[in-house]
């Protein structure tokens, strides 16, 4: 059973919160995988991962590029595992494939609207129901996170 952890964006956008958390992730040796809720979010991702900070960037690709299995970290719109990555990042109300076969999958939603916290209540049972470790994140004022359940 994978571990799932909800993280509720408060204080921060999904932009601001993922490089972090991807870094993280590679820091433990992982590959991940980030799946979007569409190809527009996926390529403005992709973007903002080449340029978020001045003096760093994620070397990453997506699934509409050659080579997926080659990359630390894939972008996607779809269910599939191309580069066998541990961890699973869902954004932007992204409906999950089955992640049994990953560590940990990460569900990252927006708390200020209102289809993503739906989303997210609905994937929280289903995850639950499914058996897997789950745990609930939401930022403090100071933009860290605590965890509430």
């Amino acid at each position: 059973m994978a571990e799932v952890l909800f993280y509720h964006l408060t204080e921060s956008t999904l932009e601001d919160a993922l490089p972090g958390l991807l870094e993280r992730s590679l820091q433990r040796g992982w590959k991940a995988v980030v799946q979007a809720g569409s190809e527009e979010r996926r390529d403005a991702l992709d973007a903002h991962l080449w340029t978020f900070r001045d003096d760093s960037f994620l070397a990453h690709g997506s699934d509409r590029e050659p080579w997926p299995a080659e990359q630390p970290i894939v972008l996607t719109v779809g269910g599939e595992n191309p580069n066998a990555a541990e961890i699973r990042f869902l954004v932007d109300g992204a409906s999950p494939p089955d992640i049994g076969t990953y560590q940990r999958a990460v569900f990252l939603f927006d708390g200020h609207d209102a289809m993503q916290l739906e989303a997210a209540r609905g994937h929280w049972k289903t995850m639950k129901a499914g058996g897997h470790t789950v745990t609930y994140w939401q930022q403090t004022p100071d933009r860290r996170w605590e965890r509430k359940a």
